[in-house]
C-alpha cells in the first residue's frame, strides 16, 4: 500500500498533500522511526509530479526533523513526533547559570509545537564553524551567540538571512541580522556611574578582562570611565596569582574568578564591602546570599529568552538591545 495520497483537483498543493500523507502514515504507524521512505523518483513517477515538488515535500520534513537524508541510501523516518512545526538550532558559547535562565525562559516561552537544539562552541572558533557548516539547511531558525569569536560572519553568512539571530554580542559585520543583544561598552559605563560615589571610596579599580572569553566593548568601556572620572585602575586576566589588597575594587565578568577573589578575601582577613569591594557580572541567586550579597552588573536573561521566543513565533526581524542595570548589595 502506497503511503503518499495526492488528488490532483485539490486545493492543496501537492507537495503539501506528500507532506501530510507521510505525516498521517507516522501517525497511524504504518511507518515507524528508522523505516526507509519512497524515493524520489518513484513517487514523481507513481503520481505524475515533478522532482523538485517531492524534494520540497521532503526537505519540509526534514527541517522540522521528522525525516533525515542518507547519501547514496535515501530518506528514513528520524522522528516520530509529527506535531513539532518548526525546528530551531541554537547554538552557545558555554553553559553557566545565567544561561540556564535564558536558556529556560526560551523553551518556556516557545509552546509545543517548536523544537530547540542546543549546541556549545566553547569559544573555539573551529567547532563554531563545524557545527554551522554541518547544520544549514536541517533547521527553520538560527539562533547564534559569537561570542567575542572573529570573522563569524564568514560561517553564518551561508545561513538564510531572515532564519538567524544574533543572541547576547553583535559585531559590526552581523548588523544586517535580527539581534537581542547587550551593549557592553555603555552598560558597563553607565552602570560604573550609578555608583560612583561608592567606588570613589576606594583606592583602586581592578578589571578581571580575560581576551579570550570577555567582550572588548566591556574592555572600551572600563577605560572610557576611569579616564574620565580620572580614577587609579589595572586590568589583569585572571585571579589566579592576585592578592587582594585594602582600597581595592574588583569587576569581575567571570564566576570563577569572583569565587578566587572571595576565597582570598576571607584568607586575608580583609572586609569586603569596607576595606576593599567588588562588582560582578550576571546576576544569580547565589550572589544574593554569598558574603552578605554581591553587587552585579546584569541583563534580564529571563527577559532575554522571552523576548527571543517572541521573534520566533512571530518571524519579528529586528535589532533589540536587552536592558541592564546595576544592582547595589554588601560587597561594595
Amino acid at each position: 500500500m502506497s503511503i503518499v495520497s495526492i488528488q490532483n483537483k485539490s486545493g492543496t498543493p501537492k507537495y503539501k498533500q506528500i507532506v501530510t500523507s507521510i505525516e498521517n502514515a507516522i501517525a497511524d504507524g504504518i511507518i515507524k522511526k528508522g523505516d526507509k521512505l519512497p524515493s524520489i523518483n518513484s513517487i514523481r513517477d507513481k503520481h505524475e509530479v515533478s522532482r523538485d515538488t517531492v524534494l520540497s515535500a521532503f526537505n519540509e520534513l526534514k527541517i522540522r526533523g521528522i525525516v533525515q537524508s542518507i547519501a547514496g541510501k535515501g530518506y528514513y523516518v528520524s522522528s516520530e513526533s509529527v506535531n513539532v512545526n518548526q525546528k530551531v538550532f541554537l547554538l552557545f558559547d558555554e553553559l553557566n547559570a545565567f544561561k540556564e535562565d535564558l536558556y529556560s525562559s526560551f523553551l518556556n516561552a516557545l509552546g509545543d509545537n517548536i523544537h530547540v537544539d542546543i549546541f556549545f562552541h566553547h569559544f573555539n572558533h573551529d567547532l563554531f564553524n563545524k557545527l554551522i557548516y554541518d547544520n544549514i539547511g536541517n533547521y527553520n531558525y538560527y539562533v547564534i551567540m559569537p561570542a567575542n569569536l572573529k570573522n563569524t560572519n564568514l560561517a553564518i553568512e551561508k545561513l538564510p538571512v531572515d532564519k538567524v539571530c544574533i543572541l547576547d554580542q553583535t559585531h559590526e559585520e552581523l548588523a544586517a541580522y535580527s539581534a537581542i543583544y547587550q551593549n557592553f561598552e555603555s552598560d558597563i559605563f553607565n552602570n560604573l556611574n550609578k555608583g560612583i560615589q561608592l567606588i570613589r571610596n576606594y583606592k583602586k579599580l581592578v578589571l578581571i578582562f580575560a581576551e579570550n572569553k570577555q567582550p572588548q566593548g566591556m574592555l572600551r568601556g572600563f577605560k572610557r570611565f576611569v579616564s574620565e572620572n580620572s580614577l587609579n585602575s589595572e586590568i589583569i586576566d585572571s585571579a589566579r596569582d592576585r592578592v587582594p589588597k585594602e582600597g581595592e575594587i574588583y569587576i569581575i565578568p567571570d564566576d570563577r574568578n569572583l569565587i578566587r577573589i572571595i576565597k582570598k578575601i576571607k584568607d586575608g582577613k580583609l572586609r569586603l564591602g569596607k576595606t576593599i569591594g567588588i562588582i560582578s557580572y550576571n546576576d544569580t541567586m547565589l550572589k544574593e546570599i554569598v558574603e552578605g550579597g554581591i553587587t552585579t552588573i546584569s541583563t534580564d536573561f529571563t527577559k532575554m529568552g522571552e523576548r527571543l521566543a517572541q521573534m520566533i513565533v512571530n518571524k519579528e526581524q529586528g535589532r533589540i538591545e536587552n536592558p541592564n542595570n546595576l544592582i547595589l548589595r554588601k560587597s561594595l
